[in-house]
């Protein structure tokens, strides 16, 4: 379910900021909305998993912290990326209201610099909570009863953002033949532009008869496969920083947590993704600087249409 959360004005941001105290988020720059924005350039991140109280902690991670560090790099980038998308996992557990109140105040200084915020919904979310929460998320019209998805067109590509919660606190994900109906015929009405796929689940094979990634995922694929403007899927949920290259060229790309790990060998952070021309280029940002991979670059090419 993509949500999207508008740019706001520095007056607004100030008078909220004073308002919820969350004048410490600031940094150095407090005002970046005059910097040029760069079209092609998205950041991306995935399971920012934000608990109401801002001092809790899990796994020996602050999820708070975590995303006022990111967001503050992200600010200090020389340019603003387009927009933020963030890949599902918005907050802690099963998507309190208090969560969201948290979510809204941290993502205040993104918006005050006229960065919109793109949310994708997973299973630790709550569709009535976020509403009842932040009352001005815009929501895009959907042609699909409890489940919103949407288009979004940058100069290079099509951004589709899916919606693969099934069920708060449900592990697994499920996108529905009326969802996949969806994707089918707005892809084909847009082949003009490669296609970028975004939800929240990864594509892992089922185990046992049981999967905790996307429940139909061979229908997904045989969707996107044979739809050479499909070039990417991009998606959170397993915590793991991994790149792949599917059989039919697509490339599955799965974002790193931002907040706390399955894995001490894959440090928290999030990706600057460069559209190109021909493919993308992505950044690792590791809120450790110190790791060996922060600043890692990958190319990705597009597969042939």
């Amino acid at each position: 379910m993509p949500v999207y959360l508008s740019p706001i004005s520095r007056r607004q941001f100030l008078k909220c900021s004073l308002a919820t105290g969350a004048s410490l988020m600031l940094g150095k720059n407090l005002w970046a909305g005059d910097k040029p924005t760069d079209p092609h350039t998205w950041a991306l991140m995935a399971d920012i998993h934000i608990a109401g109280d801002r001092k809790k902690v899990l796994r020996n991670i602050n999820m708070t912290d975590n995303l006022i560090s990111a967001i503050r790099e992200i600010r200090e980038l020389a340019t603003r990326p387009s927009a933020i998308l963030v890949a599902g996992d918005c907050v802690c557990n099963s998507g309190e209201v208090a969560d969201y109140t948290t979510l809204g105040e941290l993502l205040q200084p993104l918006r005050s610099d006229r960065i919109a915020v793109h949310l994708v919904l997973g299973n630790h979310d709550n569709r009535e909570n976020l509403y009842a929460t932040l009352p001005e998320v815009k929501v895009p019209p959907s042609p699909l009863k409890g489940r919103h998805v949407a288009m979004i067109s940058s100069p290079r590509a099509n951004w589709f953002l899916m919606d693969s919660l099934e069920k708060t606190l449900v592990t697994a994900g499920f996108m529905g033949t009326a969802q996949l109906e969806w994707l089918a015929r707005t892809l084909d009405a847009n082949t003009d532009k490669p296609a970028i796929i975004v939800a929240h689940h990864d594509l892992r094979d089922i185990k046992d008869g049981k999967t905790s990634g996307l429940r139909d995922k061979d229908e997904f694929l045989a969707v996107i496969t044979p739809r050479k403007q499909v070039k990417a899927y991009v998606f959170g949920h397993s915590h793991n920083w991994q790149i792949i290259e599917h059989t039919s060229g697509i490339h599955l790309i799965n974002l790193p947590a931002t907040a706390w790990l399955f894995s001490p060998t894959t440090p928290s952070g999030w990706i600057l993704a460069t559209l190109q021309n021909d493919g993308v280029r992505l950044q690792w940002n590791c809120l450790d600087h110190t790791h060996k991979v922060h600043g890692q670059v990958v190319e990705l090419k597009w597969r042939p249409s």
